[in-house]
């Protein structure tokens, strides 16, 4: 949102008095979709507050990209965007506040005072490469990066307007004929695959972004929009009067090729190097943990004890909840606070053994597996890890110090392909080996011993491939299932079960039925189906209201988040499954969560969001309401998270950066995490993060520098 100096006359209707509680004090711009305005919080922070068009908000559409908008700009909201403050896309004039950031946009600046000089031209180049880099790490591609979108702050360029932003992973839905963006920081793909469009885009348009800070002029020039995407597709960028020593990387920049562009770490390290002085020091550090009480650290209580252990009257509770949150958000934050102190802590150097049982820490690459891609692994008991990643099909390794017992390579993969998904993981079922290859066309059964093929199956017409039991179930998108035998590989009964867009679960445990929930067409209500998987009778339906996302089935209960339309989750339903009545409990949240992912321990949900948020709700106290209900709330300040996994200790979480971290399940704070683990250029970014592994007192995780490490689950403060 630019703090723009517009005085020109607005229509009365777009001068709203308020945007939900803040009133509106003055008019700073009027963009394509709507007028910024200045205002204050009851706490006395400025904020610049976007309300949209009144003849936009009429439009299903303009209200769906601004949806969007305000769920991209929360993801990525840190050092290097403005951050969210409050926003309600449902309102009749939808709005967004965010907090009002004191300084021209780059356009601004260049218009009034002509071409950055050459300091700070590099200055300005490394801190939006940087603030690229933690964009693209969030997940998402901004897709219209130019001078106006970058704020000029005190403390370095800021990006904002996310708009036409995308999530890096996702379908890219652009109206065939419609053009989306700014034609002369668009880059060629844009143009020409709208659909392929990724975080190289954005590297494009920052070329072209500080070709204009250098010159005045962007590397494409021309009043009409179709010769300029004409130039942008065919043509060599003119970049006359760039500083010599920026030629090259800025060439690289404004390649045809995406995959010829540099990547924002290239960039930052570039621009340090052709300027010592800018300051920016790309080495990342994270300081160990330490114990934070000397004389004693009593191990936390299970989850499940909460309830009885509580001894203290409500209202002090509460506090001393928020008080240890917000001591381990300070911690967490302090921790990123510390990026550039010094030299990353060596992997490979000796780790020191546990008292007990003289385990050590260990970190390996699996066989012929791809470098920079984030493998996903599996425990089978305790005496054997099993992993996959791509140009690896199955490889098993010893708990003990990660040696590979055996590795069974992919012959459909190079370790060429993107991010492994969840989705392969392998894992033991009726006594095998069960993986599914890369792009879900073949299905096996290995011998967990050797790794030698028992038996496959085709299941590229199945959307979804659930094991349940010794059964594993093969689903359409038209809820047409297939029960296969896990032991042979024959077929057991193919019936119709749910329907577009179910989701199954079950058990961890393999018992009971597997249960599916398939949402109405509407999306106001959620069926649950369970089916046998033995014999697929149909057991019992159950309706429920809203659009529920299933998590977990256990101990007789299945828990479910809601989600509204815009992406967030805003409570938790649990429904008994262990008697006939089937009752519905619904635990609301204090603080709706983006793009939630969660997990059960007892009857607690852990609940982690885009951003870095993560609550513990005990589901046994929603009868006094959502603060009742709440246990703890931690902001990690980490911007994207795994799913969490938890035991009777702790919670544990997989960052983007290759970071394992450890909350105690207890009070919510952050008792210890491992160090940054990411490529050689420091530019991957795992857009699918596969969850820690938690077995035999240990806990496996994996990095997007492609390693597989354990890390001992009993002393998260030694990691």
């Amino acid at each position: 949102m630019p703090p723009l100096r517009s005085t020109g006359p607005f229509p009365e209707a777009e001068h709203p008095e308020y945007a939900g509680q803040y009133r509106l004090e003055a008019c700073l711009g009027n963009g394509g979709m709507g007028v910024v305005h200045l205002a204050t919080s009851a706490s006395g922070l400025r904020l610049a507050v976007k309300v949209i068009h009144a003849e936009y908000a009429l439009d299903p559409e303009f209200r769906a990209r601004f949806r969007q908008e305000v769920a991209a700009a929360r993801r990525v909201s840190g050092a290097f965007t403005a951050p969210v403050v409050d926003a309600d896309p449902d309102a009749d004039r939808p709005w967004m506040a965010t907090l009002f950031i004191d300084g021209p946009t780059l356009a601004e600046r260049v218009k009034r005072n002509g071409p950055l000089d050459p300091a700070e031209l590099r200055r300005a180049g490394a801190g939006l490469a940087e603030a690229l880099r933690d964009i693209h790490r969030a997940g998402v591609v901004h897709r219209d990066l130019k001078p106006s979108n970058v704020l000029l702050a005190a403390d370095g360029p800021k990006v904002i307007d996310f708009g036409i932003s995308r999530p890096a992973d996702s379908d890219l839905r652009t109206e065939t004929g419609k053009l989306i963006g700014t034609p002369p920081f668009m880059a060629p793909e844009q143009f020409q695959r709208p659909r392929e469009v990724g975080p190289e885009a954005d590297v494009f348009a920052l070329g072209a972004v500080l070709v204009h800070a250098a010159t005045g002029r962007g590397p494409f020039d021309s009043d009409s929009p179709y010769i300029v995407a004409y130039q942008v597709v065919h043509n060599e960028p003119d970049l006359s009067g760039v500083p010599q020593d920026l030629l090259p990387l800025l060439a690289r920049c404004l390649a045809k090729d995406p995959k010829a562009r540099p990547t924002p770490f290239d960039l930052m390290v570039a621009l340090r190097a052709s300027s010592p002085s800018c300051g920016y020091d790309t080495q990342a550090y994270i300081p160990a943990q330490r114990d934070p009480d000397p004389v004693e650290n009593p191990a936390p209580a299970a989850a499940s004890d909460r309830a009885t252990a509580e001894a203290a009257p409500r209202g002090r509770g509460r506090r001393n909840r928020w008080a240890l949150a917000g001591a381990a958000a300070f911690t967490v934050l302090a921790a990123a606070g510390a990026v550039a102190i010094g030299p990353a802590a060596d992997d490979d150097s000796p780790s020191t053994p546990t008292a007990e049982q003289g385990f050590r820490p260990w970190s390996v690459a699996l066989p012929d597996g791809a470098e920079d891609a984030t493998p996903v692994c599996s425990a089978g008991g305790e005496d054997a890890v099993y992993c996959a990643a791509p140009g690896v099909r199955a490889a098993r390794l010893d708990p003990a110090d990660g040696a590979p017992v055996w590795s069974v390579e992919d012959p459909g993969t190079d370790g060429a392909t993107g991010q492994s998904d969840e989705g392969l993981t392998p894992h033991l079922t009726a006594g095998l080996l069960h993986v599914a290859t890369p792009g879900g066309g073949r299905y096996e059964a290995l011998d967990p011993e050797t790794g030698e093929p028992r038996w496959d199956l085709d299941v590229s017409a199945y959307s979804t491939v659930r094991t349940v039991g010794d059964t594993v179930l093969l689903v359409t998108d038209t809820g047409l299932v297939r029960a296969i035998d896990a032991a042979t590989g024959e077929q057991r009964w193919r019936k119709q079960h749910g329907g577009p867009g179910a989701q199954w679960v079950s058990d961890p445990g393999g018992d009971g039925p597997a249960l599916a929930a398939t949402p109405s067409s509407d999306g106001t209500s959620t069926l649950i189906s369970a089916v046998d998987p033995m014999g697929g009778e149909l057991l019992w339906t159950k309706r429920l209201a809203g659009a529920l996302t299933p998590v977990q089935l256990s101990d007789g209960s299945l828990y479910l988040l809601v989600t509204g339309p815009d992406g967030f989750t805003h409570a938790v339903v649990t429904l008994d499954t262990s008697t006939d009545v089937r009752n519905v409990r619904r635990v609301p949240l204090t603080v709706p969560a983006d793009q939630a992912q969660a997990t059960v321990a007892g009857q607690v949900v852990y609940i982690c969001g885009a951003g870095g948020s993560l609550t513990a709700v005990d589901t046994a106290r929603s009868g006094g309401g959502a603060e009742d209900a709440e246990l703890w709330r931690l902001e990690t300040g980490v911007a994207h998270l795994s799913r969490p996994v938890a035991d009777a200790r702790a919670v544990y979480l997989s960052a983007a950066d290759g970071r394992l971290l450890a909350v105690d399940a207890q009070l919510g704070r952050v008792v210890g995490q491992t160090g940054l683990r990411m490529a050689d250029d420091g530019s991957t970014f795992a857009s699918v993060l596969p969850a820690p592994v938690v077995a035999g007192g240990k806990v496996y995780a994996t990095a997007p520098d492609g390693s597989v490490f354990a890390v001992d689950a009993k002393d998260p403060a030694r990691w």
